[in-house]
């Protein structure tokens, strides 16, 4: 009986020294909250990059949306995340002054920030960029070139003459053409129409109307190229000029189908959350010092590092044929 009761009290000790170490394990994965601007198609490619974080990176990794692009909501997500104890948070702001306070709060309790499409944002460890500005806005130029022969009249469409990005990138285009592409010609400087599509649209037939020999749109803002696409379904010229714009693989799908469109241009939201995971994990395993030029993350490459701004030079290039790959 003595025999019996040593091993069954072996056993039970080796089973609960078992489950003792598979809980320090679970205890060991650091907890991540995606924060984005708002639950969208957009952000579900952001959702995507999280998880597969998650996965190769051993964390928990997950996502908490607020139902608006509502900077209140998105500060009271960040807090509960700060309150359930999150070792990192990788957050989208919607408004870079709101989460300072939050973010240094974050910051005091030891919880790692990090952020995207929000440069030199105060209160965060590092920023993740997927674009460098000047060099999308001469990629863009360069694929338009390509697409339209290198000759021709064109339109550029931006958001509104203050949307900052939009202006930046239509700047850098503008250099790139009067660099590299003599025999092209700008019908006007831009035109403020590309966040909203019927505009587009209308601008499109007018221009299509004052310039028969307009070669095509580069619009800089989500619904340019569609609008500019609709315009020439109207009046039979689809796959007859070349429409290029910043505009989701889902929304643009079926213009890219029929060819109204000829390429959406942006950046993955997947791969930015990606690297906010990578980083946040360098930074809670100890390993900040090694964030610094020459710093390879994985499946993504080499970054440019700018102070805290990790500036990669990935333009995702969205066509008819390799449209049905992305979620968003």
């Amino acid at each position: 009986m003595k025999t019996r009761h040593s091993f069954t009290l072996a056993l039970l000790l080796g089973v609960t020294t078992l489950c003792s170490s598979t809980l320090s394990l679970a205890a060991e994965q650091y907890s991540m909250v995606g924060i984005p601007k708002l639950r969208s198609a957009w952000f579900n490619d952001y959702e995507s990059g999280l998880k597969k974080a998650a996965k190769d990176f051993d964390i928990d990794a997950y996502q908490q949306a607020p139902a608006s692009a509502d900077e209140a909501q998105q500060v009271r997500i960040i807090e509960d995340s700060i309150s359930q104890g999150a070792n990192a948070l990788l957050v989208v702001p919607n408004n870079a002054s709101s989460v300072e306070p939050v973010f240094n709060r974050a910051r005091q309790q030891k919880i790692v920030v990090i952020t995207h499409e929000s440069v030199n944002q105060p209160g965060a460890d590092f920023d993740v960029e997927m674009i460098e500005n000047d060099k999308f806005g001469r990629y863009m130029m360069d694929e338009f070139a390509r697409h339209a022969g290198g000759k021709g009249e064109f339109a550029i469409f931006v958001g509104s003459l203050t949307v900052p990005a939009h202006n930046i990138w239509a700047d850098a285009a503008i250099k790139q053409l009067k660099e590299k592409y003599p025999q092209m010609k700008l019908v006007a400087e831009r035109f403020p129409v590309s966040e909203d599509r019927n505009a587009s649209r209308q601008k499109t037939l007018e221009l299509l109307s004052t310039y028969p020999n307009l070669k095509g749109v580069l619009a800089f803002g989500s619904q340019g190229a569609p609008g500019a696409a609709q315009a020439l379904r109207e009046k039979g010229l689809v796959g007859k000029l070349t429409v290029i714009g910043t505009t989701s693989p889902k929304e643009s799908a079926a213009f890219l189908k029929d060819g109204s469109m000829t390429e959406a241009i942006l950046w993955s939201p997947g791969e930015a959350s990606y690297a906010m995971a990578y980083l946040a994990k360098m930074i809670l395993d100890g390993k900040r010092d090694e964030i610094k030029q020459g710093l390879e993350i994985p499946g993504l490459g080499v970054p440019e590092i700018n102070g805290q701004n990790i500036i990669f030079d990935k333009p995702l290039t969205v066509t008819k044929e390799n449209m049905g790959q992305y979620n968003f």
